[in-house]
């Protein structure tokens, strides 16, 4: 039988936390950093889809071959995490959601699964996101899952929308400028 105090931590459920901006703009450090310091379990889009689907990767018609496994790894994603923070365990999840439209979609799922949701925008300058990639690609470090060509960096850059008035007004969203 468990002891009063294991019990009362785990009927606590985790935080969910949510790292979204446009490419280059520091998310993964952030998320690696903040999944250390709760601690967390980091959840990743990228790493996801480089370990399920890269050998797959079709040499034409890559943008609809990825929107249709991004949505499908999304999914599984929110499924993971949601069972974790219902454990107890925080949460941080780099999932991209650049639209504002797939991101209502995702708060309405944290929602209705009464979950605790903290976003965090992470931006910084495009001149240098663009520099950060390029030395991503070329250092292939801790936060490198993929090399991202210019001109996918520039087509993601322009996908990216940031959260409007609307958006903000209906949640709590923290800005992280990693530029500053």
């Amino acid at each position: 039988m468990p002891n009063p105090k294991e019990a009362s931590s785990l009927s606590s459920p985790g935080r969910i936390h949510l790292l979204i901006g446009p490419v280059g703009a520091g998310k993964s450090t952030h998320a690696q950093r903040l999944a250390r310091e709760l601690p967390a379990l980091h959840l990743d889009l990228d790493a996801w889809m480089v370990d399920l689907f890269r050998p797959d990767r079709p040499e034409e018609g890559i943008v609809p071959w990825y929107v249709e496994r991004a949505a499908r790894a999304v999914g599984r994603i929110w499924e993971v995490a949601r069972a974790a923070a219902r454990v107890g365990t925080h949460v941080v999840l780099e999932i991209g959601l650049l639209k504002q439209k797939e991101r209502e979609h995702f708060y309405a799922q944290v929602a209705d699964s009464g979950l605790e949701l903290r976003i965090t925008v992470v931006d910084a300058d495009r001149a240098l996101r663009r520099e950060r990639v390029a030395a991503r690609n070329l250092a292939k470090g801790d936060t490198f899952s993929m090399v991202v060509p210019p001109e996918v960096f520039e087509l993601a850059s322009d996908l990216w929308e940031p959260p409007d008035a609307t958006e903000r007004a209906a949640h709590t969203i923290v800005e992280l400028r990693t530029d500053l």
